[in-house]
This record gives C-alpha cells, structure tokens and sequence, in this order.
C-alpha cells in the first residue's frame, strides 16, 4: 500500500533512511507514490520533487506535526492538496517552529480546505468531529493493535473517517538497531536505556505490498480512503522560475530605465574617456541582465552598497562579479573587468540560466547592521538567512554511536585522536585507509558494531546550522516558499530557512551573500588609528 506516513532522515535524529533510498525501495516494491512526513519539516522537500520524478513516483508533500515532551508527544500528519495548502503548510511549521504557543488543537479546529489531517490521538479527533478532511490514523503494526481497536470504536460512535497507514522511520526490519542509535543521540542516552515510548515500534520498516496485504484485507475502507487522499493531493512544485522583490523605483520609471540610467552615470564617474567597445559592452551586459530577469537583483544589491558606504562601512565585492563591467559601474566591485581582459560570460550568460553570486565582504563589525538593515528595508516576514544541514564527519558519527552504546568519553577519546577528518563512510575501512588508524582495535567488539552503525551516519542530517552570509528575500511572505525554524543555537535567535541554499536555489529564490571579512575590520581599525596620529 502507498502510506502517507513516510520518515526520511530529515525527521533529524530518527528517520534512518535518504529519499534516494526511500523513493528506490517504493519504486522497487512497485508503489506509484510517495509521501514524505518528516517531523515538523519539510527539510527533503526539494530532494523529494526530484528523485520521484526520476522514479516516476507521485510525491505528495506533508509534515508531521508534534507538541508535547518527548516520549509524551501528540502529532498530527499534514497533507497539502494544493499549491495553497503548500502555503498553509510552511506557515504552520513556522509556527510550530518559532512560537512557544503553537498547538495542535488549534490547527485542528482551525482547518482548511487545502490540507488533509490524519491523527492517531482521540482527543485531537473529537474537537473537529465529522470534518471531511481529517482522519484517524490506523496504523499497519502489530504494536498499534490496542490503539487500533480504541480509534475504530471512536470512528464508529462518531461518524469520523480513517485512514490506514504502514508508518515508515526506516528501511528494512534490520535498521531498528540504527534507527534506536540516532533516538540515543538526541535523547543523550545510551541504547539500553532507552524508554518504550521513545523509540517507535520494529515494525516501523519500508513494507512490501505483500506485507501489508492483510492489513488491507481488514481495513479496506481505511486503505480506500488513502488512496483518495492521494488523488486529492495534486500539488506539483514549480523548480527553477527565479523570484524577487520588484525594487522601489522613483517615480515616472521603470526598473531596466533606471538600470540603466544608475548604470551609465556610475561608469561615466569612473571612466572619465570610455571607449566604443566599454559602451557597447555595458549596454550588452545591461541587454543580458534584462533577459535573464535579473534587473531587480542587480538594483538591490547596489541598494546595499550604496547605504554600507552612506554610513561609512566598508565592503568590497568579489568573485566572478569581478567580471562585469555593470558590477564595476554600480560600485559592486573596484575592478574594470575591460582592464584586465575579464570575459562577462563567466558571471552571466544566456547559455547558463543561473542566478548572479555577487559576493559582498563587510568588516566583521559591522556585517550584522547591514544585514538588520535588509531585514527593516524589505520586511522581516520576506527575508531569512539560508540554512546549512549539519551532517555527520568521521570522528562525530564515532563519538556519538560509541556513546550511544555506553563507551565512556574517557575511552572515546584514547581512540577518536586517530580519526582524521573525513567522511563518516570511510569508518569501516579507515585502519587500512588511513596510516594514524592502522592500530585501532576496530575489528573487536563492540567496537565493530560501533564503526557499522557510525559509518551508516554518512552525510545524515544532525541540525541547521547558518550559511556564513546567505540571505534570500522573497517577493511576497518568504512563507508562500518556504518553512522556516531557528538555527541549531536557537538562543542566537537566528531565523533560516529549513531548506540549504542549494534547495533554496532551486525553489527560486535568489541568494544575496553578504559576507564576513575579518580583514576588513582590522584593516578599519588601522585606518582610524593612523587617522588619530
């Protein structure tokens, strides 16, 4: 059956499978569908819209929403339907994400056509009784029999609809042990001493269609009410159509007039005796900007420059914007590409449709004040910084599974000073790949589970962390494209994005980097100095 209640490991800490994984096992059990319910994210969003497509698999896109202590916790799964109820669903785990008072009884009273809702928990079902769109969760799992049995009475007395589910946090029967390893490492406990109620049941593994037949067979309406469900989610992302603030604009022009106007007077300020073949360049260049639809971009990020040095701060622009003679004449960059024979078509061409990366440099100071300036200009509910996913390297994934499995930090550290830094995959070989490991004792117990398990932790998510000078602003509510949560440090109070900038590239939106550069600020501070001498 094709469940609509699927853990990637983007349910950080407690899914043990990739999408790539999970959409070549539902693709080899022959299921026409996937649907991805991460745990209060929608982290694999993207990753999911382009590997089912490769695997000709429907994606249906929906989260797992929790409240409540660990172990304790209710959850209610959400379901877009359509391209609005996408909207509703970034909204809602922005807020499960960002405010102290979210609840899921709210959201339940509270529905929309746009989204379907399934929960196992009784007290979420009664409060919206009768409600087409939300369903009682049965789940395919010997573990669940109890409250299976609870909810059809339920469904019985007061006329509710259910669903049938085969609820996924791993791939195969064997990965349980993984699955527990992961729990332990959020919950900082061992393995052995993890509650019943902390880990999900055995049974919680990718099944196959025969595996779930019988199932089917007793909860046929359940199963057919899935099926619907899956109909009734038509929600396809659009990738790649770029999206941008339209920039502020005097009044009486448009934005490639005044483009082109801001452009020409900075370069004839710089250029005191231009030649033919500069004009000609510049106009090509400003032709290029305007095809691509990247006008907006280019007057907003001069919009940055332009206050960093009305308020005396210093930036520098670098990378291949060096490469545009625009770039030069808005004051991106202090360098005549046309001097130094730099070619245009290594920054932008219309070969390569591909968002412009100008990267701005500001003294470590004073980076944050033009980031908060951003964020007053264009509106704090268009503008967020981009993620980066926290993944596993060799000596973290060994630390944290040895801990998981009871090994003291004392006995961790004898061993993890010979781990290099590599990836978490070379674990199992890394005695004879690396000549400092040669004499680990990994081939003895328990260090040879330890390293099996830890070298599984490849490339898995463990938190969001925040990209050095990423930033993205959307044309409307950044919401409409994506969710949002607070960094791993949420004391910080640092609010991303929960996709990485390469999803965020995808989903459209155009990264800005204003970035950090500790040499500007020595440099500032030297000036200053010599200034007061």
């Amino acid at each position: 059956m094709n469940s609509l209640h699927i853990h990637s490991n983007y349910s950080m800490l407690s899914g043990g499978a990739s999408v790539k994984e999970l959409c070549d096992k539902q693709y080899t059990h022959g299921y026409s569908s996937i649907g991805l319910t991460d745990t209060d994210g929608m982290y694999g969003y993207v990753e999911l819209n382009k590997i089912s497509k490769e695997k000709k698999l429907k994606p249906v896109f929906g989260v797992q929403l929790t409240s409540g202590t660990e172990g304790k916790e209710s959850y209610l799964i959400v379901i877009a339907r359509n391209l609005s109820g996408y909207k509703e669903l970034c909204s809602l785990i922005t807020s499960r994400k960002l405010k102290d008072d979210f609840s899921l009884k709210t959201v339940v009273t509270e529905t929309s056509k746009n989204l379907t809702y399934i929960t196992p928990d009784p007290e979420l079902l009664l409060l919206n009784v009768g409600a087409h769109n939300i369903y009682a969760e049965i789940r395919a799992s010997k573990y669940k029999t109890h409250q299976n049995k609870h909810l059809m009475n339920l469904i019985q007395s007061s006329g509710g609809n259910y669903i049938l589910t085969s609820p996924v946090f791993f791939l195969e029967k064997e990965d349980y042990i993984f699955h527990k390893v992961l729990t332990a490492i959020r919950l900082r406990k061992t393995v052995d001493n993890l509650n019943e109620n902390e880990v999900v049941p055995e049974d919680y593994y990718l099944k196959s269609p025969r595996e779930t037949r019988d199932w089917v067979a007793s909860y046929q309406e359940g199963y057919l009410n899935s099926e619907q469900v899956l109909r009734d989610s038509v929600f396809e992302p659009q990738m790649g159509n770029y999206v941008f603030p339209k920039f502020s604009l005097p009044p009486g022009e448009d934005a490639f007039s005044f483009l082109w106007r801001i452009t020409f007077n900075g370069f004839e300020k710089k250029v005191k005796d231009p030649t033919g073949e500069q004009i000609k360049r510049l106009s090509y260049e400003l032709e290029v900007i305007a095809d691509l639809g990247f006008i907006d971009y280019f007057l907003v990020v001069w919009d940055i420059v332009r206050e960093a040095k009305t308020r005396g701060v210093q930036v520098i622009g670098r990378g291949s914007a060096a490469n545009s003679l625009v770039a030069y004449a808005l004051d991106l960059v202090d360098l005549n590409p046309t001097e130094h024979d730099l070619y245009f078509e290594r920054f932008l061409n219309r070969g390569r449709i591909s968002p412009p990366d100008v990267d701005l440099d500001f003294s470590w100071k004073e980076r944050d004040e033009m980031i908060k300036y951003v964020f007053k200009k264009y509106g704090y509910h268009r503008v967020a910084m981009i993620s980066t996913t926290v993944t596993f390297r060799a000596r973290s994934a060994f630390r944290e599974t040895a801990k998981a499995y009871g090994i003291s930090d004392q006995e961790i550290s004898k061993y993890s000073k010979f781990i290099p830094w590599t990836n978490a995959a070379n674990l199992q070989n890394i005695t004879t790949l690396f000549p400092e490991s040669k004499n680990l004792p990994f081939r003895n117990e328990p260090w040879a589970s330890i390293i099996k398990i830890a070298s599984r932790l490849a490339d898995t998510p463990r938190f969001l962390g925040i990209h050095p000078g990423g930033i993205v602003i959307a044309p409307e509510k950044i919401t409409d494209h994506t969710a949002l949560q607070y960094s791993g440090n949420k004391g910080l109070g640092i609010i991303v994005t929960q996709p990485d900038m390469y999803s965020i590239e995808d989903l459209g939106l155009i990264k800005i980097d204003l970035l950090s550069q500790r040499s500007l600020g020595v440099l500032r501070d030297t000036l200053q100095k010599i200034r007061k001498r």
